[in-house]
This record gives C-alpha cells, sequence and structure tokens, in this order.
C-alpha cells in the first residue's frame, strides 16, 4: 500500500499559485490529486446542460494534460465525499489531507464531517487560504469587530496589503513529487448527468488595456467593460493574488471589485445567517412580500415591459453572465418595482449565473434589496428609464437582447414606475418602522 499526501481540489482548478497543493507538495511525500464530483451539490441541479458542470469539466481536463505530462494523474470521482474518502482510505496509507478553506455553510458542515472522518482513521484535514487576499477576521475593526461598511474596510484592506499577500506560491518547484501513476480516465459529463454545450468560456488571460479603462467603462453594457474573470474566480482557474497584482499596477477601480469580493466573504464568514435566507439586518424579514408569481415568471423571462430589464434576464438566461450594472438595475426592479422577495431573484442567479458565488450573489442581492450590510437604502428605488438613458442610451446593448422593441408583440410594462416606487417605499417603510 502506497503511502500518499492528497490533495482535494474544490475550487482551486490549477496546478499554480495554489496554497494547499504548494504545502502538500514540499513535504516530499507523493502526492495524490483529486476531485469529487459532489453528489449532495450536483443532484439539487435542476437544468443538465449547467455550463458550470462544463466549465469545471474542461479545466479538470485542461489539469489533467499537465499532470500527465509529469508522469502523475488526476483522479476523479464522482459521489459524496465520505464515500470517496472511505475508498481512498482503504486503498492507500493517506499521511495527510490538503485542501483549501471554503466559506460556505454546505462547505464547512461538510469538511467539519470530514475532519471528523479523517481524525478516526488518524489523518489529519490541513485546509489554507487560497481564494480571497484576506479572510475571517485578518482585516477588521481596531476594537476587533467585523467591518459591515465597505469604504472603511477597503481602507483598511489596502492599508494592510504587504507584497507577501499578493506573491505566489512556488508550487512548481516541487512538481516532481505528484505520485507517479498511470492516466486515470475522467468521467464523462455524460456520465455525470449531464450534457455539455458548444457556447465557449470566458478566456482566463486578463485583458489589461480593458482593466486600465475600467473605470470609464465598466458601467456601459453595450461595451466589453468587465473582465469576466468572475466564474474563473469562482472556481479557482486564475489565482486572486495574479489579479491583485496587476489590479494594483493598472486601475484601482478595480482593485477595489476584487476587494468587495473579499468582503462578502468576510461578511458570510462573521454572518453566516446571510447564507442561510435570512436578511443582513433581521429587520428586512418583516417586510410583507408580494407571492405574484406570475410576474416573477415575467422577470424570469424578460417580459416585463422593462426593456433595460428584459436585456439583462436574457441575456443571463441566453448566455450564464450578466452585466455587473444591468445586475443592480434588474435585482432592484424586482425587490421594489415587483415587491417580490429578494430570495426568489438569488435563487434565480444561483441557478444561471456561470460564476455564481454565494457570498457575491448574496451581497449583491441583499444590498439592491437594503437588507444587506452597507446597502443602499430602501428609498433608492432605480429608475430604469433613467438609468437606460445614463447607460446604454443608443439602445445598442437592450436591440440586441430585444429585438422586438419598437414591435406590437413587445409586451406593455407590467407596473407603472411612479406607482411601484411610491409602493416600495411606503411597504419598506411601515415594516422597518422601530
Amino acid at each position: 500500500m502506497n503511502t500518499v499526501h492528497i490533495a482535494w481540489f474544490r475550487r482551486d482548478l490549477r496546478l499554480t499559485d495554489n496554497a494547499m497543493l504548494y504545502h502538500a507538495l514540499r513535504e516530499g511525500i507523493p502526492v495524490l490529486p483529486i476531485f469529487i464530483f459532489d453528489r449532495h451539490i450536483l443532484d439539487r441541479l435542476e437544468e443538465k446542460t449547467d455550463r458550470r458542470v462544463a466549465f469545471i469539466h474542461a479545466a479538470l481536463q485542461d489539469m489533467q494534460q499537465q499532470l500527465m505530462a509529469m508522469g502523475s494523474s488526476l483522479h476523479v470521482f464522482y459521489g459524496t465525499p465520505e464515500e470517496v474518502f472511505t475508498q481512498l482510505l482503504t486503498e492507500y496509507r493517506v499521511a495527510g489531507v490538503f485542501t483549501n478553506h471554503d466559506y460556505e455553510p454546505y462547505a464547512q458542515q461538510r469538511d467539519a464531517r470530514i475532519a471528523k472522518m479523517l481524525l478516526t482513521a488518524g489523518v489529519a484535514l490541513q485546509t489554507f487560504k487560497d481564494q480571497v487576499i484576506f479572510e475571517k477576521s485578518e482585516v477588521v475593526k481596531d476594537d476587533n469587530l467585523p467591518y459591515t461598511v465597505f469604504t472603511p474596510y477597503s481602507r483598511k484592506w489596502k492599508a494592510t496589503l504587504t507584497s507577501s499577500d499578493v506573491q505566489p506560491y512556488p508550487a512548481t518547484a516541487y512538481y516532481t513529487h505528484f505520485y507517479k501513476c498511470t492516466p486515470v480516465a475522467l468521467p464523462t459529463i455524460e456520465a455525470l448527468g449531464f450534457t455539455a454545450t458548444e457556447m465557449p468560456f470566458p478566456v482566463k488571460e486578463l485583458n489589461e488595456a480593458l482593466v486600465k479603462a475600467y473605470s470609464t467603462q465598466r458601467d456601459y453594457p453595450a461595451i466589453e467593460g468587465t473582465s469576466k474573470m468572475g466564474v474563473h474566480l469562482r472556481f479557482g482557474t486564475v489565482s486572486i493574488r495574479e489579479l491583485a497584482q496587476k489590479a494594483l499596477v493598472l486601475n484601482d477601480t478595480y482593485l477595489n471589485e476584487l476587494i468587495w469580493r473579499d468582503f462578502y466573504h468576510m461578511i458570510l464568514w462573521h454572518f453566516p445567517h446571510v447564507g442561510m435566507g435570512k436578511a443582513f439586518r433581521a429587520t428586512y424579514d418583516n417586510i410583507p412580500w408580494r407571492t405574484d408569481m406570475e410576474q416573477f415568471a415575467l422577470w424570469c423571462r424578460g417580459q416585463t415591459g422593462y426593456p433595460i430589464v428584459d436585456a439583462g434576464m436574457r441575456q443571463l438566461n441566453a448566455t450564464g453572465f450578466m452585466h455587473n450594472r444591468v445586475r443592480m438595475i434588474v435585482a432592484s426592479f424586482l425587490s421594489k418595482h415587483l415587491l417580490l422577495d429578494w430570495r426568489l431573484g438569488e435563487a434565480w442567479f444561483a441557478r444561471k449565473l456561470l460564476d455564481f458565488d454565494l457570498a457575491a450573489n448574496n451581497g449583491g442581492w441583499q444590498w439592491a434589496s437594503g437588507s444587506g450590510c452597507d446597502a443602499a437604502p430602501y428609498f433608492r428605488v432605480f429608475n430604469p428609464r433613467l438609468q437606460t438613458e445614463k447607460f446604454d442610451k443608443d439602445l445598442r446593448y437592450i436591440r440586441h437582447w430585444v429585438p422586438e422593441l419598437d414591435g406590437f408583440d413587445y409586451p406593455r410594462p407590467v407596473v407603472d414606475h411612479d406607482m411601484a416606487r411610491k409602493r416600495a417605499i411606503d411597504v419598506y417603510g411601515k415594516a422597518l418602522k422601530p
């Protein structure tokens, strides 16, 4: 029976600049790299063409090619983590299991179960920070309490940052320590119960010219003005340290977007109730949301009669991506114009977004609805017409996704803006009275 360290990949699908992989390899014991298509997660996915599964599969194939060139192989499993580690403990003498931190509630529970299971077998589960620059309580107020407002958090984040925080982990120096074996075939997407699509994924290479112009172009959905690095950060095919290093040189506004990501992961860690269906501000759970599922369905399909909202929803449904500015507009529209529970929208985004990340998705939805930390005040209601005039005045984005805009078949507005704004302010105001 061979002695190995196990490197358990989750949302860190790369061999370079990977914290847990570096720590596993440098000890000298052969490292067996594994990935688990977790049935606890996959079995809940309703759409069998979910492109996130295809993205993961493509990333694993890329890693496999790199490992095969070194005489090693990625071992990919389809099952529950408990089943997989039970099998591994019978096939290998496991000296240690290495993985990177994951802050989501399910991941915390999973890791606790696996750590307990491994400990019974005399094996330690070692975890490392990798998907953020600062985590947990590394950036806190002077009284050691967590920040709940972004701007002072970002100032402290920048004041805390040193060059070592963005230095890559030199895992490449220890690649000879990968476990040597014949290649192990990856399960096909079809074997996982899913179907691949031909739609391409965003490229991994950061467009530096785009980032330099990010401050002036990021709010215009008709322009390719955002980096589309979200999916690569979500699944770790690109290192956050690499992006932060470049942002420090190229554009402070882009750096702030990376800091927002750290901020929301910190919030999820300190206030886990936000990831369990609760408002950050408890009083917002008192709002008597409407339950008009027909209007929700119109919002989902992009048939509200508000062109900027419909364009965004159609872009999301067709591509798994929605422009950042438009995400705010459609989220505000659902929770304020339609007065429907923001959790409905959060769940729809979780189902559709290629770059879905619980911390960021929840943070964005609670910001738009007013219930989150550092959120837009409840009486701030985006006017879709004014947002269009400001950010898509030539209707290039809208006409791309709503080609029937000027035709008789385009629906009338599902709700009147002035009435909806007044209703939202009135309902919110009454519910939030002390």
